[in-house]
Formats: structure tokens, sequence, C-alpha cells
């Protein structure tokens, strides 16, 4: 598996030249000099796990909004530090927060069987609306998965040769929902537990069954009430508005030949509702701070929200409906929540302290480096969050 791909993998499932920025649309405390910050950014681009790294967090010593390395390849400027870009899996906290808003206005009953809103598809009735937030349901991934059995599930090409050639097509969600029916289940509905896209592909159904519309919806109870300008759900739309920074893709296109291409023209409705949003850092922290300061969604469904499941320790922490808990930072102690995401070649970073008053946002794009993810990236992301949630550099 390339980097790339491998990186792609890793934030998907949660396992795994000078220049100018751009102006910042809100900029960032006065005076402010975060060195370490920029540092530990910085830490990305060398280690080849990005072309291109902005990062924004905020906290006790107020704002500040950085980035490292290039906004192209071949260019010399940065990426801007207000650019838009697609955050993948993080789609799936907006997604949650919005069905947890329609069970708190009795729209959907959390533990009401799915069959019962969606019933062309004919699910296991003791599949509820809870375990496709949680990722319980059993449900194959139809991206990739392994059966039952441990064995291999080859569902829509999403990564690699394949993917790059089919990167412009269209899917439907109802599609996307059957091809993972056809696989069988992985396991009995609540057995256990399994990241799935599958599950808020369904979600997405599951809201449009009851509102009438998704997109409306989001728009209505999130997006224009917390004034997130910079977010958008794009649909088959393949281009991103509004600044951005490039992003690559590092594919196999032969044996032992490796081939690099621009892959911010994309078509998102592979992924749907389980990683399709294009936002901002800024967005990004909005929207975080605001949910865990609990103006989203209820105290009692927040609370649910936060519940990890046992079985689902990853490399972000563990998962609750919609979300990661982590318990601790290495190097200090306190839980924060996040929901990280990627979507070949762009990928996204949100993390929270409980009460909302602490966040860090970003997004990374790929470059044409091979990195080794699997080192590579764990180390540098804990040294970042480290050096935001603890003050510190892990080398200090």
């Amino acid at each position: 598996m390339g980097g790339t791909a491998a990186l792609a993998a890793a934030l998907l499932a949660g396992v795994a030249t000078p220049g100018v920025a751009a102006a910042d649309s809100r900029p960032a405390s006065a005076g402010q000099d975060r060195p370490e910050l920029q540092k530990a950014i910085q830490a990305f681009v060398d280690s080849g796990l990005a072309a291109g790294m902005q990062i924004r967090v905020n906290d006790e010593r107020g704002e500040w909004a950085g980035s490292a390395g290039v906004r192209k390849l071949g260019a010399s400027a940065k990426p801007p530090t207000n650019g838009r870009f697609r955050i993948g899996s993080t789609t799936k906290n907006f997604v949650a927060t919005l069905v947890l808003q329609l069970v708190d206005a009795s729209r959907l009953k959390l533990d009401a069987p799915v069959a019962g809103y969606l019933p062309q598809f004919k699910l296991d009735p003791d599949i509820t609306v809870r375990m496709l937030l949680q990722h319980t349901s059993g449900l194959i991934d139809y991206t990739y998965d392994v059966d039952a059995e441990g064995k291999p599930v080859q569902g829509i090409p999403w990564q690699g040769k394949a993917w790059v050639a089919k990167r412009f097509h269209t899917y439907k969600d109802e599609d996307l929902v059957r091809l993972s029916l056809s696989k069988g289940p992985k396991f009995g509905p609540g057995k256990r537990w399994s990241y799935s896209n599958t599950n808020y592909v369904l979600a997405k159904l599951l809201i449009e069954k009851v509102t009438g519309s998704y997109e409306r919806e989001m728009k209505q109870r999130i997006l224009v009430p917390l004034k997130l300008s910079g977010t958008e759900l794009p649909g088959a739309r393949t281009d991103i508005r509004g600044p951005y920074a490039h992003a690559y893709y590092r594919y196999e296109d032969a044996p032992g030949q490796w081939k690099v291409i621009d892959v911010t023209r994309q078509n998102p409705t592979w992924i749907s509702a389980a990683g399709d949003m294009i936002s901002t850092t800024e967005d990004l922290q909005t929207f975080f701070s605001a949910l865990n300061r609990g103006e989203l969604v209820s105290a009692k469904l927040l609370a649910e929200m936060r519940k990890p499941h046992p079985e689902s320790a990853a490399l972000y922490g563990r998962y609750g409906l919609g979300l990661w808990v982590q318990d601790k930072v290495s190097g200090c102690g306190g839980t924060v929540y996040n929901h990280n995401g990627s979507n070949n070649g762009y990928a996204a970073l949100m993390y929270s302290t409980p009460d909302g008053s602490k966040t860090l946002t970003a997004s990374i794009t790929s470059g044409d480096a091979e990195a080794d993810v699997a080192k590579e990236f764990p180390k540098a992301l804990d040294n970042l969050l480290k050096t935001a949630f603890c003050g510190k550099n892990a080398g200090s």
C-alpha cells in the first residue's frame, strides 16, 4: 500500500519552499508567537506525511492559526490558513450530531429499529439507530472489509489504480447500501464493534426519510445557525470552492511503477455522508466547540455520544456515537474528544476538551513522498497533541 493510501486507511479507520500564507478569515490573537506549534506541524511535512498542513488552535492563550509545507507541488506558497478541504470521516460527527438533534426533536428514536424507517432494504430488525452511529450494526463496509470468517470482502474501488480510474464516477447511496447487504453480515447486531462506512450512508438515508432532505436539515440545524460559511455538502460536484491547497495521490500504476496525480478534484459520492463534506479549520473549531459546550444536542444525548464502546480501541481512542474518546493524551492527563478523517489526498484533524474551551483543528494534504505511515503518523500526531494540549513537545 502506498503512503497516501496507507494514510487514508489509517485516518478512515482511526488505526492510522518559503512563502506567505493567505490572510486568515479570523485573525489569530495579536502578538501570539507559537513556535512549538509551528515546529509540530512542520514535522508532518518533514516526515513525508504531508505536502502541506494548516492548523488552528484555540486555548487559554487565544487563537493561533498557521501552516507549513506548500499549497501546490512545485510552488512556494504555503497552504492558506483559511483554506477549504475535504474532511473525510470527520463528516460522521456532523451526521451523528444531526441524527441526535432529530432524536431530541422526537423525529427519531435512538433505539428504534432502522428497518422500521427504511423497509426497502429488509435490514435485520435488531439493527437500531444507535448501532449505526456506534458502528455495532454488523454491516459490512462497502469499501473494503472482512466477513464473519475473516476473509477479505471487496467492495467499490476506494484506493490505488482502481480508485484513480473511477474517481469521477457518481455512486448512488442506495447502491452502496445494497452492495454491503449483498455481502452478508459481519456479525449479529450489537454483538461486536467494527467501523463501517455503510452505517453512515444509512444514517443519511434515515435523515432523508424522516425530514425529506438531508442537505436542508444539515444547513438549517447546524451550518446556518453556527454561521459555518466555509462548510458544504458537495454532492457529486468535483471542485472545491474558495481558497484551498492541492492534494495528491501516490499509487502503483504497474508493478514497481509509482505515479503521483493531483486529486484536488474528485467525486466524493463514493464515500457519501460517511466522509464527503468540505470545511475549514475555523468552521470545524466553531462546530466542535459548540457541540462540546452542549449547544447542539441535549445533555442527555451528549452523554450518550461520549460513551465509548469497550471493544473499539484504536489510535484515536474508543468510539461512542460518531465520536472518538481519547482518555489521555500522551504525556499529560485529561480526556479529549475527536473525529478525524481522510478522503484520498486530504485529511482532517478535529479535537476538543470536554468543555469545548481548548480545540485543535487541522488539514493535511498529501504530496509525492512515500512515508512510513505506520511509524511516522502516530508519532507526529502524538507530538502535535502533546504540544497543543500539554504545552510541550514530545522531545522535551
